[in-house]
């Protein structure tokens, strides 16, 4: 149910993070892989491992703000493949700061790549997939898209925004064929989140804040993505995987005495 074999995977922001550990799952899940990055260089040293490793990869640069760049890659993709059938994104920015100190500079910056890029995505896969009437489509939210802290505001609008866009993509998609889903990982530790490692009080404060007590791994987040990518998800669509550690399951926790 799980395997991917035969199928043309395209990831974008594979080039490091968890970008990158989604491209070697579906690579070991049997997928023919396209690492897409906006550092070409860093995708084509994801998709040389995974050859190394006995997998099929390819690599190309891509800007997701750019609409045209998006659909022009992933038709080449079903062009060369026969078909697109699964697209993976997970780039994502964040300018931590009071949303009273944001400019207007840095609310475009925030909306600009994690929403609009994200509706780039969506609609260039999913009218490849419309068409061809099947394929998954996977978009990474957050826990902040349902939990917040100070200077996480436009973040988390995004994040929650990216939840809505998987709803109602599901929803117009459906019928065609295709299912859409998001995963909505805790704190992992990629380069996104590298200034928050570099402060060990910071760092340990949100390990405790979840049930194993520390924080993910991209690793950790390649599973739940070839899961909603692949027929082991064929009734799954609409949904948000939190790959969390439990952080939203205990949010604001208290544990009485002698429990």
């Amino acid at each position: 149910m799980f395997s991917l074999a035969g199928r043309s995977a395209a990831v974008v922001g594979a080039g490091s993070g968890i970008g990158e550990a989604v491209a070697r799952g579906c690579a070991e899940a049997g997928a023919w892989v396209y690492c897409l990055d906006l550092d070409g260089e860093a995708a084509e040293r994801t998709a040389a491992e995974i050859r190394v490793s006995g997998g099929e990869a390819a690599a190309d640069p891509l800007d997701i703000l750019d609409g045209t760049a998006v659909t022009a890659s992933f038709e080449a993709i079903a062009a060369e493949r026969g078909s697109l059938d699964v697209v993976v994104s997970t780039p994502g920015i964040n300018v931590r700061k009071p949303l009273l100190d944001y400019t207007d500079e840095e609310i475009d910056r925030v909306l600009g790549l994690n929403l609009k890029g994200s509706a780039h995505v969506i609609q260039s896969a999913g009218r490849i997939m419309r068409e061809q009437r099947s394929g998954s489509i996977v978009l990474f939210s957050s826990i902040r898209s349902v939990v917040v802290e100070p200077g996480q505001g436009i973040y988390a609008a995004t994040k929650a925004g990216i939840v809505q866009m998987v709803r109602a993509a599901a929803a117009e998609l459906g019928p065609h064929g295709v299912r859409v889903n998001a995963v909505a990982p805790g704190v992992i530790d990629t380069p996104l989140t590298a200034p928050i490692k570099e402060r060990p009080e910071w760092y340990g404060a949100y390990a405790r804040r979840n049930i194993f007590g520390r924080w993910g791994s991209a690793r950790e987040m390649a599973g739940p993505t070839v899961f909603l990518a692949s027929d082991a998800a064929s009734y799954v669509t609409g949904t948000v995987l939190f790959a969390d550690g439990g952080w939203t399951a205990i949010d604001g926790r208290f544990t009485p005495p002698g429990m």
